[in-house]
């Protein structure tokens, strides 16, 4: 879905001297977006959901309908009309009247739901596996193991979420305290393509858990994954509404966080979108938790395991056809290690399977979309022209299907794209670093801070360095995860703030109630 005018009808605009009226009712100067500008900042997941002077045009939608193509044929798989502004808010209203009665149920109640839902997810695995890969074109395996992990999730908040959220007696001179975890209403979700399941319940499940209601406007690529997602919580005995879907514009998405009945907003995207999105829910004072954008740095240290370093690194760039927000991106090995490990990475890197996701043989997948794959080979090809050194890979194939191959990049440098930025897709920055101490620097001289990791057989050190110089959320040693149900996930600097999973993350949507009863005088 494409919001913002073509170049040329940009241009046609100025002449008209429309852009510039607009601008001038708004109080901001004139600024033209192209439809290709819009679709490779919404790449990371989220929308920019930005205003611009041409929203007040009142423009006629060149596509009335939200389309998912599958990466791997570039064939159209299912269209969907969007709601009116009507239904729209409607979807609101049910979910904020079905969280009226849903708040009043006990704690061990939604848990038992929520376990329900657990077992339908497992129930349907192949089903909702298979829609995700043709949606998005995940590995189909990596498919069956996201929803996995989200029946795992449900598994985690069933059990611990009465416990995390109970009331607490606390003393208090004269009186008794009672701190308690009260829902706070609506919580609107917006949610990327790259974990069509895992993103939704991750937010969703905890959320429902405290007791709320939740609303999901998914990426349009995963449309059906959101909508299916629904129906398995429905199936699980979740009262119908609770949990609404929103098929709507980003004009429309607007409305949604401006809602008097929303009261808390979610989401994983760009940096952008992030800032739009905090700035919009800022301005009518409603709490959000933001997992941005990050360029996660993995050292390896002199005494790495050289071997387990460079296997698990392949694994962290690729993982997720390399479309994940805490994959492994830059690579700084001390110079110690650094031509050995650009070697035999590499060679690891050359000699993956590139195909079908369907295949069990497959080890890299298509990308999401053409437009996310142009984005990344054009930033490859700047970060060469840059002083990067092509070592593999970087040619886009002659082949149907959004394939990128798997692509590495030595000697990068301060300055450019692949120091600097997000490559969102199968590319790997390897940089060097003089030592120990240099390559920490190097880690933290980013304005992400979402994962990381560090290779040691050291452990105590590796532990230290994590816990007392690593300036980013998620730390692993001498491994690579995405998520677990049990510890909190989130990020600082422009990877964003708030944390999801664990007891903090069933945590974030709640209305933290003080209570304080007076002693009852002796007789």
């Amino acid at each position: 879905m494409r919001l913002f005018a073509t170049r040329s009808a940009c241009r046609e605009f100025v002449k008209a001297g429309r852009i510039h009226t607009l601008a001038m009712r708004s109080g901001e100067p004139p600024v033209m977006h192209s439809a290709e500008e819009f679709t490779a900042e919404e790449l990371h997941g989220g929308d920019p959901l930005r205003t611009s002077p041409l929203r007040k045009a009142s423009l006629p939608m060149p596509n009335k309908q939200l389309t998912t193509i599958n990466p791997l044929t570039e064939e159209v798989l299912a269209t969907y009309s969007y709601m009116s502004d009507g239904e729209a808010a409607a979807t609101v209203k049910a979910s904020h009247d079905a969280f009226l009665q849903w708040r009043l149920r006990s704690l061990d109640e939604r848990a038992n739901v929520i376990a329900d839902i657990a077992k339908a997810l497992r129930a349907r695995k192949e089903e909702f596996a298979q829609l995700m890969t043709d949606e998005v074109g995940k590995l189909i395996e990596d498919s069956r193991t996201e929803v996995e992990l989200c029946a795992s999730i449900c598994d985690y908040t069933a059990k611990q979420g009465p416990v995390a959220l109970a009331d607490e007696e606390r003393d208090v001179e004269g009186a008794t305290g009672i701190v308690t975890h009260a829902p706070i209403g609506v919580v609107y979700g917006i949610q990327p393509w790259n974990f069509p399941a895992y993103q939704a319940i991750r937010y969703s499940i905890a959320s429902l858990m405290a007791g709320n209601g939740v609303l999901l406007k998914h990426a349009e690529s995963c449309t059906g994954s959101g909508l299916l997602l629904r129906d398995i919580y429905e199936s699980a005995g979740l009262p119908k509404g609770l949990f609404g879907v929103l098929l709507i514009t980003h004009d429309q998405s607007n409305d949604i966080v401006e809602n008097d009945l929303v009261r808390a907003v979610t989401l994983t995207g760009s940096e952008a979108a992030g800032r739009t999105v905090a700035a919009k829910a800022g301005a009518a004072l409603k709490k959000t938790v933001l997992e941005l954008g990050s360029n996660d740095a993995y050292l390896v240290l002199d005494d790495a395991d050289l071997e387990l370093a460079v296997a698990t690194c392949v694994k962290g760039r690729l993982f997720n056809n390399g479309q994940t927000c805490v994959n492994a991106k830059r690579f700084i090995v001390t110079k110690k290690n650094y031509e050995a490990f650009v070697s035999a990475y590499a060679e690891a890197f050359e000699a993956i399977r590139m195909g079908d996701p369907n295949a069990d043989n497959t080890q890299l997948g298509p990308m999401v979309s053409k437009a996310q794959r142009d984005k990344l080979h054009e930033q490859v090809t700047k970060s060469v022209s840059q002083g990067s050194r092509l070592v593999v890979g970087g040619e886009v194939p002659d082949r149907t299907g959004w394939f990128y191959p798997a692509t590495v990049l030595a000697d990068v440098a301060p300055g450019q794209v692949a120091y600097e930025d997000e490559l969102f897709g199968p590319a790997a920055a390897i940089i060097r670093a003089e030592d120990d101490e240099d390559a920490m620097r190097i880690a933290n001289d980013s304005r992400y801070g979402l994962g990381g990791g560090i290779f040691s057989r050291d452990v105590q050190r590796a532990r230290e360095l994590a816990t007392k110089y690593f300036d980013t959320g998620m730390i692993f040693i001498n491994t690579f995860d995405v998520a677990s149900p049990t510890l909190p996930f989130g990020g600082v600097k422009a990877s964003g703030y708030g944390r999801e999973h664990g007891p903090e993350g069933l945590k974030e949507f709640v209305n933290v109630k003080s209570i304080k009863i007076a002693a009852t005088a002796s007789a």
